[in-house]
């Protein structure tokens, strides 16, 4: 980024800082690749672990595939991949079943559960976000794709950094089950007494949590780089050129708007900016559509 742009950047984000964000009531987030564990690296590389110890080989891009959906769900649709159904139809010696996806199931989730407090980390910006739309007047929800055991672990460790949403759901604890369903995005309303769902934006990295909040009926952002589309870790974005970060990048915005979402911006420290002009959006008569 020029000196311009950069200058031009900063003022709108100073100004946003101080705007009025009325009538909006409350944000939901999503968790890995939106407040923490920047490129949504913990649950895609226990994917291929996991897999893996049943002779399966499956790679990053094709774990990052159904990333958003609860992990059953997720696995359940690795398996619908034609290369990984055809690695199991050659070991087993049959297609796999849903009852498999209980197995790999049943594999994964300790190794998740073990792994998911070294991704822990907030990304750049998630803290001081919270507490500025506390200070707004604005309730802070949260869900995921991750069940509640790996919540469990994850939680004290993100609270301890600093982040503690007012409300989390996750992936395995509504019956009526996960995204890209509005129901995790609705209890956040319910729990949190939102007067209004349109006065709601859901913050997600990937396209079945877009289509979770605009099923519930809700604003849309969606995170292009600190999530699941680009999926670099901190080191290998350090690393990176900014051409090959501008690249990656469009094509998760190009994706994410693909989606439905409303407005694309790369992480969760240029949101201020983009509640400002829903907020002004929302003033002028405009709800989601």
């Amino acid at each position: 980024m020029n000196s311009i742009a950069q200058t031009e950047s900063q003022a709108l984000f100073a100004a946003a800082q101080s705007a009025d964000l009325s009538p909006l009531q409350a944000v939901i987030f999503d968790w890995a690749g939106t407040l923490v564990d920047f490129g949504s690296l913990a649950p895609t590389q226990i994917f291929v672990e996991a897999f893996a110890s049943f002779g399966i080989t499956i790679t990053l891009t094709q774990a990052r595939g159904p990333m958003g959906l609860s992990k059953w769900d997720h696995i359940y649709q690795l398996l619908q991949d034609q290369s990984i159904a055809a690695q199991w139809q050659t070991v087993f010696g049959r297609v796999p079943t849903k009852e498999d996806v209980d197995v790999i199931y049943a594999r994964f989730m300790p190794m998740q559960i073990a792994k998911v407090g070294e991704f822990s980390a907030p990304i750049a910006g998630a803290v001081e976000l919270l507490q500025w739309l506390r200070a707004k007047g604005l309730k802070v929800g949260s869900c995921s794709g991750y069940p509640r055991e790996v919540l469990n672990q994850l939680l004290p460790q993100a609270e301890a950094a600093g982040l503690k949403p007012d409300y989390v759901v996750a992936g395995d604890e509504l019956e009526a089950g996960g995204r890209p369903g509005p129901f995790m995005a609705l209890a956040n309303v319910l729990a949190l007494g939102i007067g209004d769902v349109r006065a709601c934006v859901k913050v997600d990295d990937t396209v079945p949590g877009i289509e979770e909040g605009l099923r519930a009926g809700m604003w849309t952002v969606g995170l292009s780089l600190s999530g699941n589309e680009v999926g670099y870790s901190v080191e290998e974005f350090a690393k990176a050129t900014a051409e090959e970060v501008d690249a990656r990048v469009a094509v998760a915005e190009a994706k994410l708007k693909k989606a439905g979402a409303h407005f694309v911006v790369r992480s969760v420290a240029d949101l201020p900016v983009v509640l400002a002009q829903i907020a002004v959006e929302m003033r002028a008569g405009r709800m989601p559509s």
